[in-house]
């Protein structure tokens, strides 16, 4: 167990690792793959909103519901998933995820109207959220120390990549055969997922159940997680983060309108926009793990993201400039999940609360990206213009790095312990 870590939850907290040669590559990558198959649920919706209107007859707040409902979940299920994930096994946790997702999957493909349909929803959402709080801690448990934080890196874009790859890939499925074959697509991709880690991680079962030895009870987890500053601190800048990142993509389609661009132009602009913050967050898993310390990561990305929401959406400069604004803000700002992440088991009060401290960073990012369009909303409403949101976003941003130096106050003071 690293130093950082020790001193964030006890000589008493350790963590079993593994060296390299015990954890194949190849296995951590089918758990990173395993959350970008879940985030695919994000991204296939929108580009299927017209033909499910119009196919199911659903009104605008039907498919309204149909989009929020995956926020709406995480944002008061996301802490008790992650318990759950805690009490019962990361491995099964995962496993019963993608079920969940292959299962919502085929029922959302038979819907015959806007409730069933809905439930299909809820289902993913359920899965989506086990998947995305057992994961982290499967990676963790799985990963030399030395490899970890660039591991993480990896993980903290599973969001994006997932979203993009739906975004672009539902279209072009739907040319074929309609909407349907999307939802059966997604159904196939969360079995084989499946299929891969059965085969991959029977391997550690031994490994992952002398680690979550003597389980405690779920409601104690949840108590020890929620007493703890840290993992509340972990939240908060996921939530300012997600409102930043949620409100500045929402309202890209009035950027893209200003500028007569049309759809299918907009939506490759989107894309690129949404990949770049894999880089960014794959870019800052190297950064973290070459020594930059996870404060200043944060407050980088921060900065960036204050000032691309700015000149993009408060300036008159040309199009392209204001586009380049948005991939700063994406780009750079992408290193702040994947600190996050990588923190979750050094600010984690104890072994058996990785889920759960992972679980409340989700129910922080789920609450962001419902504060966030509401806030804009009544901005523009009062204001009269769109061109004020970055108001908004900026506010999200001084409380992000109101974060970061906390969290520099924090590791200050432990680096002073462990001195002494």
């Amino acid at each position: 167990m690293t130093a950082e870590h020790r001193s964030a939850v006890g000589p008493a907290a350790a963590v079993p690792r593994h060296g390299p040669g015990a954890v194949p590559v190849a296995t951590q990558a089918a758990i990173i793959a395993a959350g970008v198959v879940a985030a695919l649920h994000i991204g296939k919706l929108p580009p299927a909103l017209p033909a499910l209107r119009e196919q199911l007859g659903l009104s605008l707040l039907q498919a309204g519901w149909l989009v929020s409902v995956f926020q709406i979940a995480g944002a008061v299920f996301a802490l008790g998933s992650g318990a759950l994930a805690d009490r019962f096994g990361h491995r099964r946790m995962v496993m019963l995820g993608l079920a969940l997702l292959a299962l919502g999957d085929a029922l959302g493909a038979l819907s015959p109207g806007a409730g069933v349909l809905l439930v299909s929803r809820a289902i993913e959402s359920a899965g989506m959220l086990l998947a995305a709080v057992s994961c982290p801690a499967l990676l963790t448990r799985l990963t030399p120390p030395e490899r970890l934080r660039v591991v993480m890196g990896f993980w903290g874009s599973y969001v994006p990549l997932g979203m993009a790859i739906g975004l672009v890939g539902t279209p072009a499925l739907m040319l074929f055969a309609g909407w349907q074959l999307a939802w059966w697509a997604c159904a196939l991709l969360s079995l084989l997922t499946w299929a891969v880690l059965a085969r991959l991680l029977p391997a550690q079962r031994q490994a992952l159940a002398s680690a979550a030895a003597a389980p405690r009870r779920t409601a104690t987890l949840l108590v020890q997680t929620l007493r703890s500053p840290r993992p509340w601190l972990l939240a908060a800048c996921f939530m300012f983060y997600s409102s930043q990142w949620i409100g500045v993509f929402s309202f890209l389609p009035t950027l893209y309108a200003q500028a007569g661009l049309g759809l299918g132009l907009a939506s490759a602009l989107t894309a690129a926009g949404v990949l770049i913050n894999v880089a960014g967050n794959i870019g800052g898993g190297l950064l973290h793990g070459g020594g930059m310390p996870r404060w200043a990561m944060i407050a980088t990305g921060a900065c960036a993201m204050m000032l691309g929401a700015f000149v993009a959406f408060g300036t008159e400069l040309p199009f392209a400039v204001r586009y380049l604004a948005i991939l700063l803000f994406s780009g750079i700002g992408g290193m702040i999940p994947s600190t996050l992440f990588s923190s979750a088991a050094a600010y984690a009060p104890g072994p058996q609360t990785v889920s759960s401290t992972v679980g409340l960073m989700q129910q922080g990012s789920s609450l962001g990206q419902v504060i966030s369009p509401v806030a804009l909303a009544a901005l523009a409403q009062s204001t009269g213009s769109w061109q004020y949101s970055w108001l908004a976003t900026g506010s999200f941003g001084l409380l992000c790095l109101s974060c970061a130096l906390l969290m520099a106050r924090l590791d200050r003071g432990t680096a002073r312990e462990r001195a002494d």
